[in-house]
């Protein structure tokens, strides 16, 4: 029997899924690994095309935590690691994250929700948003947005419907007029909203409580699904922690799309996503038609650490991150107020990894950055980039103080104002009729 059919939920998912989503079947050999995870070891199978784990070159495979543990794979545990898996993911890392995910955002109606491991938080929205829109589909994105939204959707010939934000995020009267202007206008309706809360890739903000139930109570009442992309969850600056729009779910519209990219390490590829049952059992079955499965190695260790470290050690590793990016976040306003007085504006990010910067003085950024930027020593992302409309100009620019040093993030922060000043001086120069 499929796990994924108990559905409490009182919702026709049939009507949030495309044409190819719903004629996506499963493959006998697929559900076969399942059946084979979870039957006693007195089932002998000879049903799977499996490779026999005596041949892998690997006998050990040694990993330390910066905590001063380790741990080893090798024997039965490596052959694991390193052999096929379900679909759906390592069974006993889904146990651990159903834990942690319980934890960490209390759902209602837990038990009507599913967790499904992906390669990674764009794969997750890649798989996603597949399942749900088809060609010529409406979609709600808030405006600036994720540029990996736009390459998933752009094949589709979808339709983006920008919503306006401002330091707290999207609107919830600009998302309700669109959808009433819609409405009258008898356009066809969203079927589903891309939202990054907190710590919005480009401007760093955090959506506050009261403005989320708002958002969630349009979702309800316009009939549409909250894709929810989270990557920076855990890495907020605000004093209170946010409350994921998952924890507000009482009628399983949300998609969760959580990534370990920028918690533990990118390389992992390791996403989870957690919705309604039916969501979940529809992407699994992309999963089974494309890469079968999320890397099993990163998943049998990312299950070790959560083994060994537990969700009250994890969240002290959150704590510890959140401290080392806000240092950096302070650092990178010190400069920027230093540097780009009087020819930029920003605002102080609330979380992530980003700076928004805006250059009034320019109208469109992107000829600035990716032509002479380089020349000027100097590396940012044009934040034409981060619109729903590329086309169109936009006067900001995406600098990230994750990575760069403290002293890095100085030298470059001085280059780009250097940049942007050169660039208003032939601004200038131009509108004075010099040549």
């Amino acid at each position: 029997m499929n796990k994924f059919n108990g559905n409490k939920f009182k919702m026709d998912y049939s009507q949030f899924k495309t044409e190819v989503s719903k004629r996506r079947r499963s493959a006998a050999t697929r559900e076969l690994t399942k059946i084979a995870y979870s039957t006693p070891h007195s089932v002998i199978s000879l049903a799977e095309g499996m490779p026999n784990e005596e041949t892998f070159p690997f006998t050990e495979i040694s990993i330390k935590l910066n905590d001063g543990s380790d741990f080893v794979l090798e024997g039965n545990e490596l052959a694991a690691a390193l052999q096929y898996i379900p679909s759906q993911g390592f069974p006993p890392l889904l146990q651990v994250i159903r834990e942690f995910q319980r934890k960490a955002h209390a759902p209602p109606l837990w038990d009507s929700r599913e967790v499904l491991i992906v390669a990674g938080g764009q794969d997750g929205l890649s798989k996603a948003l597949e399942a749900i829109i088809g060609p010529g589909d409406p979609i709600l994105v808030q405006n600036p947005v994720y540029p990996g939204v736009n390459v998933v959707i752009t094949p589709h010939n979808a339709e983006l419907i920008p919503i306006e934000q401002d330091d707290y995020g999207v609107i919830p009267i600009c998302l309700r007029k669109r959808l009433q202007e819609r409405e009258a206008s008898s356009l066809k309706m969203p079927k589903i909203m891309y939202i990054n809360a907190t710590g919005a890739n480009p401007t760093g903000t955090v959506m506050p409580l009261e403005r989320r139930k708002q958002i969630y109570r349009i979702a309800c009442e316009y009939n549409f699904l909250i894709l929810d992309d989270d990557p920076y969850h855990f890495m907020y600056f605000t004093d209170e922690a946010p409350r994921s729009f998952l924890s507000l779910d009482t009628e399983g519209r949300v998609i969760r799309l959580d990534s370990f990219s920028k918690v533990l390490s990118s390389g992992l590829r390791i996403g989870v996503i957690t919705a309604a049952s039916p969501l979940v059992a529809s992407i699994e079955l992309h999963m089974q038609s494309s890469h079968l499965h999320a890397p099993t190695l990163s998943q049998v260790i990312l299950y070790k650490l959560l083994k060994i470290w537990g969700y009250d050690k994890m969240m002290e590793h959150f704590r510890r991150i959140r401290s080392f990016y806000k240092e950096r976040r302070d650092l990178i306003v010190k400069v920027a107020e230093e540097h780009l007085l009087g020819i930029a504006e920003f605002s102080v990010p609330s979380a992530g990894f980003f700076l928004w910067i805006k250059v009034p003085g320019i109208e469109d950024t992107w000829k600035m950055v990716m032509q002479r930027g380089v020349t000027h020593g100097i590396l940012v992302a044009p934040g034409a980039a981060f619109m729903a409309d590329t086309s169109k100009p936009c006067n900001a620019i995406r600098a990230s103080f994750a990575k760069a040093s403290y002293k890095e993030m100085n030298v470059a922060i001085e280059r780009l104002a250097l940049l942007i000043k050169d660039e208003l001086a032939k601004n200038r120069s131009i509108l004075n009729g010099n040549t």
